[in-house]
This record gives structure tokens, sequence and C-alpha cells, in this order.
């Protein structure tokens, strides 16, 4: 009996071992995005600092990093993306239908999103809160002097909602002003429609320094009204892809604290003598690429294509006026907390 016992122990162990070392297979949508050679991406119709085509047609920002690094990782070229721009309501049906492969569109991840909508948000690339803004003539301090105040907001979002709810919890009977498209919620704010503004406090400072004449008339009131925990996803049915998606986000946070540049990655690679740099990027024995079904340089080009987060957020963010705060890493007094690439 004690041998028998023993056996079967072992062969538990055993397939406990291939179980933990078995590599991924592409599922539908990867094998899609594969065979197509191109992953096409869910952005914003235009949010500074997030995703945001120039004058020639150049999308930017910090969700399109996603994007790119994702593609980087699975297509070996950072370039290979198609960038599908969405207004709020549109989003969801587009990632759902298929239109597109990820949506990094400054969602904030809900419990109703992420259990009825079909999809999985695979983390947080940017904290928020909803704020208010308002011209300086108004003499506003405070979100609660904006008593019986006319807002603007745009539909589709948690922002409308949050909206409704802080007032009736302050009694401050605000009356909203909706839009279906930021660009049309922008204008009539600016035009003077609505006495404040409401969204993501990042989306104020984006809109104030891209789109005011003088942004120097515009301030954004000291409350944050809700938690905004912006981050990408992916349709439900594909874990493997879901994977992938999740860990290139861990890897550029696990490079910024690691040190590792878009500048030095390639140098990190061959010469560090740091275990966790050599396990991330593919310069040791071990491979975690194989465990993604990528190859071994997956981080090295993701981290080469876009930076480290810390670079994407510099590049990005940091030119509309928005420090890092809870946006950076765990060990700088941040949220930031990468998942060990181990």
């Amino acid at each position: 009996m004690k041998l028998k016992t023993l056996k079967l122990t072992a062969l538990g162990l055993s397939a406990a071992a291939t179980l933990v070392s078995m590599p991924a297979h592409a599922g539908k949508d990867l094998d899609a995005i594969k065979s197509r050679g191109t992953l096409v991406c869910g952005v914003s119709t235009g949010l500074a600092g997030f995703s945001a085509a120039d004058s020639q047609g150049k999308w930017s920002g910090l969700d399109v990093d996603v994007c790119r690094s994702v593609a980087a990782a699975v297509l070996g070229d950072a370039n290979k993306v198609r960038y599908v721009p969405l207004n709020a309501a549109q989003r969801f049906t587009a990632l759902q239908s298929g239109e597109v492969d990820l949506l990094p569109r400054n969602t904030t991840w809900t419990l109703t999103r992420d259990a009825t909508l079909g999809l999985h948000f695979t983390g947080v690339n940017f904290f928020d809160g909803q704020g208010f803004m308002v011209p300086k003539s108004l003499n506003v301090k405070s979100a609660k002097d904006l008593k019986g105040a006319t807002v603007c907001v745009q539909s589709g979002t948690t922002t409308e909602l949050n909206l409704s709810d802080y007032s009736r919890a302050n009694n401050l009977n605000l009356r909203p002003v909706v839009f279906a498209e930021l660009a049309a919620t922008n204008a009539a704010y600016f035009a003077g429609r609505c006495q404040a503004y409401t969204t993501d406090a990042s989306g104020l400072a984006s809109i104030r320094s891209k789109e005011a004449a003088k942004p120097d008339d515009h301030m954004i009131l000291p409350e944050l009204i809700s938690k905004e925990p912006l981050g990408p996803a992916v349709r439900r049915g594909d874990d493997e892809f879901f994977a992938i998606v999740k860990w290139v986000g861990y890897a550029l946070l696990e490079a910024e604290e690691l040190g590792i540049t878009a500048a030095n990655v390639e140098t990190m690679k061959k010469d560090s003598k740091n275990p966790n740099v050599l396990r991330l990027l593919g310069g040791g024995t071990e491979d975690t690429g194989k465990l993604l079904g990528l190859d071994k340089d997956w981080a090295v080009r993701a981290v080469k294509a876009v930076g480290n987060y810390g670079e994407s957020y510099e590049r990005n963010i940091t030119p509309i006026g928005l420090p890092r705060g809870v946006n950076a890493l765990w060990n700088k007094g941040g949220l930031m907390y990468p998942m060990p690439a181990r």
C-alpha cells in the first residue's frame, strides 16, 4: 500500500511539473492577429497624452504605447498596428464584435464591465479619478460650490453615472449637458454652454492643455469624486492573448524597476548579472517567452519599442501637466506594482 501511494504521489508530482512548464498554445484571436500580421487597436477619438493622431496621422500616447509594445512582442514590429478611433458608446461593441483585438482606450475597470460584457481587463496602466474643471472667472474653489450648475459630460461613460451619484449625495442639483462625442463636449464647454466640465482628471488636464485658447483661464477643482483605474481590455475566449497583453504591461513596469530602458535594453540583456534582468530579457537559461507562446526576446522588443513604463509616462503624460503621483512605482510611493516575471 505504501509503495502504491508513493508511486501515485510521484506520478502526481510529475504531472504537476509538466503542467507548470507547459508552453502556451495560440488561441483564435492570437492566431488571427498573427495570420493578419497586424494588431487592431481601439483608441480614443483624440485625447492628448493617451491616444491622439498628429497632422500626419501618426498616433501617440500612453494607450498607444500599449498597442505598440504588444505588437512588438507578438509580431516583432511595433508599427504593425491599425488604430480604430472609437467614442465611449462604440468601444465595447467594437471589441465584442471583433472589430478590434485590443481596447486600451482610457477605460475604467468596473465590476459591471468585467462581469457582463464578455471581456477581460488586463491590468491598470493609469490610476485616475473624476474631477471638475471650471473657468477661473466663475470664482469657484470647490465642486460643492457648483450647486445648480450646468456640467458638460460625455454619454456612455462612468463619468455620467458618477456625476449623478455625486450630485444626489451632496444635494447639488447639478444639471448634466450630455454629448456623445468628446470633441462636441469640449467645444460646448469652451463655448460657455456649461459652467463646468467633468471627466477623469487626466482627461481634464489633457483637454485644458490642448484645447483651451488660454489654459491658464481654467482650473481643475481639488476634489476627486471617484476611483478610475484605467486599463486595456481584450475579449474573453483567448486566454493566451489575455496573458500576453497582461505580461507585456507588467514587463514595462518591471523594466522600470530594474533600470532597463529603450536605450540600454540590449546591453542589459548581454552584460547584466542580475538574474531578474536576465530572466525578463531572455539573457539567461530561463525562457519566459515559451510560456507565453512567444520567443525569448518578447520583452526586449516591447521595451525597445516604447521604453519602460516611466519612459512612456514621461513622454506622453508629463507634458500635459500630470505628475506621477499614485502612478509611480510601488517602491517610489505609488501604486504601480508589477507581478514577478519568473
